[in-house]
């Protein structure tokens, strides 16, 4: 694969996730280039796993020869790795990392999301993300040769009507307000469930006023999505799955995590 075929392969995985995770779209697709060798690494052809991230994923996992030290000398020992069904599932398996840390140190990587692709490689390489001191380096050459940082620029405000942004900020206004009510809720879930499927309607057109907006920003269901998608069509409250804006997804994410899709 041609570094530009990766580069395209990736890049819209990366740019979609970062409009959740808040990660650089250049250090994602820096990473997954170095850590992959350009997608020709043999866990990523066997397993679309980029990052070398062990465990076992939403395909399984595969086994793999890996370098580890023992007593200071560094062995050949198999170990399982996580399988993906795609790039993207793997891209949101390496942002959940950067975002959630590790066991003994949640924020380990906090100081690399929500900044610019070199501050974000310095920081987790100083973070200790790599052994390899020249990590940071590497990240940034990558990024400077392919002039990856184009991909952090966030377009959509340009793209969007003045009608759309009145719209788009009504909806987050709509959302925080649903939160506060959530957050706030006391009673059993069984009698929350029994309220929302009175209310059923009410749900129903909030999804409809994402119908609105949804031209801006029409893609496919992602993979974090998912759950609450195929809870929301079992529901009944969703006939139409794929095309749906992002901020439709994240409501109906919302919606699922608190609780409130339920089949009738």
């Amino acid at each position: 694969m041609k570094d530009s075929e990766f580069i395209a392969k990736i890049a819209p995985y990366a740019v979609e996730d970062m409009q959740r995770s808040r990660i650089a779209a250049s250090l994602t697709i820096a990473q997954a280039a170095l850590e992959s060798a350009w997608g020709s690494s043999g866990l990523t052809v066997k397993a679309n796993n980029l990052f070398g991230i062990k465990g076992s994923g939403p395909a399984g996992s595969v086994t793999m020869q890996t370098t580890e030290y023992v007593r200071g000398k560094a062995v050949q020992v198999p170990a399982a790795f996580r399988a993906y069904h795609n790039w993207g599932q793997s891209v949101a398996d390496h942002s959940a990392l950067i975002t959630g840390g590790v066991s003994w140190n949640r924020g380990l990587y906090s100081r690399a999301i929500g900044t610019d692709g070199r501050t974000a490689a310095r920081e987790i390489a100083a973070a200790g993300y790599a052994t390899d001191p020249n990590y940071a380096a590497k990240l940034i050459r990558i990024m400077d040769d392919y002039n990856l940082y184009q991909y952090d620029e966030m377009k959509e405000d340009e793209e969007m009507s003045a009608e759309d942004k009145q719209r788009l900020l009504s909806l987050e206004n709509e959302l925080k307000e649903m939160r506060t009510l959530i957050s706030g809720l006391s009673v059993s879930r069984d009698t929350l469930k029994t309220g929302v499927q009175e209310q059923g309607q009410s749900i129903k057109n909030i999804a409809e006023r994402l119908v609105d907006i949804e031209g801006r920003a029409e893609m496919k269901v992602p993979a974090w999505a998912e759950p609450a998608v195929n809870a929301a069509v079992a529901a009944g409250l969703l006939d139409t799955p794929d095309g749906g804006s992002y901020d439709f997804y994240r409501l109906i994410t919302v919606l699922y995590r608190a609780g409130l899709l339920v089949t009738e």
